[in-house]
């Protein structure tokens, strides 16, 4: 099996990063973390990736200025030195321009700690608080030019507590990201995942099956996972 060369963008510590990196590991997995790029130098994702043998980069953005274009072609430079082929964006904390997005139009993913359409944007677990939803959960989705508007590809559900607080709920939804992620990555590097009329359609199971996770509505375990 040829595996898919993946990059992982971040910019901080690379939670959702390690998880793919764990995924990888396995022999059936269809991708390969063939490199780590971090826009800052002190990114603590760095060092977690360094310890499980993958290759990092640094592409600082603070020389560039606001000039995204020269920033992306450093980064595109270092992405074709590596000879990747699907970016997995995550928390990379850079808006990035449409000629970047579109260079890399379906085969660049990000995940969004909110069930997409709703709640896109800063602070989707207060917004999903202050809009006193019961369930809230993950998006991976491609990534294009508007924020957070991309195809869905899979999804994640968790309940939500009367008593949440964001960090709370956050802790939960995160638990899920770890696994909502690497199956997302999987579907795409196996070549499972077709757009038609700007929505994701996943090859091999019945509609929607294998795209989603959904806990049970009284999860107890949940709590203790996450808290």
């Amino acid at each position: 099996m040829v595996k898919k060369r993946v990059a992982v963008l971040i910019s901080g510590r690379g939670s959702n990063m390690a998880a793919l990196i764990e995924a990888a590991k396995e022999r059936s997995y269809p991708a390969e973390i063939a490199l780590v790029v971090s826009n800052r130098p002190d990114a603590a994702g760095l060092a977690r990736a360094e310890a499980h043998a993958i290759p990092t980069a640094v592409v600082d953005h603070r020389p560039y200025g606001k000039d995204r274009a020269a920033f992306e072609r450093a980064l595109q430079a270092v992405l074709d030195e590596y000879r990747v082929e699907l970016v997995c964006l995550g928390g990379f904390m850079r808006l990035l321009t449409r000629d970047f997005v579109l260079h890399w139009e379906g085969r660049m993913l990000n995940i969004h700690p909110a069930l997409l359409p709703s709640f896109p944007g800063l602070d989707p677990h207060g917004q999903a608080l202050k809009a006193g939803v019961k369930i809230s959960g993950a998006t991976v989705h491609f990534v294009v030019a508007q924020a957070d508007a991309g195809p869905i590809i899979a999804q994640a559900a968790v309940p939500v507590r009367d008593d949440d607080t964001p960090a709370t709920l956050a802790a939960r939804v995160l638990n899920v990201e770890h696994r909502l992620y690497p199956l997302a990555l999987r579907l795409l590097a196996e070549g499972r995942v077709k757009l038609i009329g700007g929505h994701c359609l996943i090859e091999g199971t019945h509609p929607a099956e294998g795209a989603l996770i959904v806990p049970a509505a009284h999860d107890t375990d949940d709590r203790d996972r996450s808290e």
